[in-house]
């Protein structure tokens, strides 16, 4: 399956945040958006860097409650690894397990597209393997 139909049953909502918003502003909005990371965009709206709760966490475990008021832009991931919608699941389950990251922001056309998380390909996973399995009880009681 392709990134783009997942994003298609999933929607294409991105939170996004300034460079300049707090730690704690931040972390905020990811609780109360029930997310784990934000896209980070600049003024333009260009992908800056992405903020997760991880990010926050090496950063108040570093500094104490003092990194809740530097910018997001402190603590961010600048590097930001992105997928494009006619990638697979499969290659995407892969990058994200080799960089050990969660949240890939999805770009077409050099425009922001959508956010997928390894729960959204995990879901997709499972969800293939149960109508796979279901497809072979089918076909073994129908002799």
């Amino acid at each position: 399956m392709l990134i783009s139909q997942i994003l298609k049953d999933k929607g294409d909502l991105v939170f996004t945040a300034s460079p300049q918003e707090t730690v704690g502003a931040a972390a905020a909005l990811l609780h109360t958006r029930r997310v784990g990371a934000m896209v980070v965009v600049d003024e333009t709206e260009a992908v800056v860097g992405i903020l997760s709760e991880r990010d926050i966490v090496r950063v108040i475990a570093k500094e104490g409650a003092a990194a809740l008021t530097k910018p997001i832009s402190s603590c961010m991931s600048a590097k930001v690894i992105f997928a494009e919608p006619h990638e697979t699941v499969d290659a995407l389950l892969e990058r994200m397990t080799d960089r050990r990251i969660r949240h890939l922001p999805v770009v077409k056309g050099g425009r922001l597209a959508g956010i997928i998380s390894i729960g959204d390909l995990v879901k997709h996973k499972i969800n293939e393997a149960l109508a796979e399995a279901d497809g072979l009880k089918a076909y073994i009681a129908a002799g």
